[in-house]
């Protein structure tokens, strides 16, 4: 499968989670592909835009920072994240994501269901 960037689905989501602004997600294959996964999306948040803190349950997902920089707060513990880190937000665990800086957060988000 080739799926070309033109072709992708974009979906733009206001307060996610009840965070602040608009998280823009762009599905990086088409949803009827995942089987094992909930999502694979590149998502794009301007600066002061966030998504709120939730929980993960009978899920994992990760996040992988490609540029701009993220307030990271997994499960009480706050910390900024770069391009080149990855988080991981196991079943049970909660986080949220706000950013933080002045351009725009992009990273890639996959949620594999355990």
């Amino acid at each position: 499968m080739h799926i070309k960037r033109i072709e992708m689905t974009v979906e733009e989501k206001e307060k996610l989670r009840g965070g602040e602004g608009t998280a823009r997600f762009t599905h990086l294959v088409p949803a009827e592909t995942l089987r094992r996964a909930k999502l694979f999306s590149e998502v794009r948040l301007a600066p002061g835009a966030s998504i709120g803190y939730h929980r993960h349950d009978g899920e994992t997902e990760y996040y992988v920072f490609v540029s701009g920089t993220g307030l990271v707060n997994d499960d009480g513990n706050e910390f900024t994240a770069a391009p080149g880190d990855v988080t991981v937000t196991g079943s049970g665990c909660s986080h949220s994501l706000a950013n933080n800086g002045s351009e725009d957060l992009v990273l890639y988000a996959l949620i594999i269901y355990d």
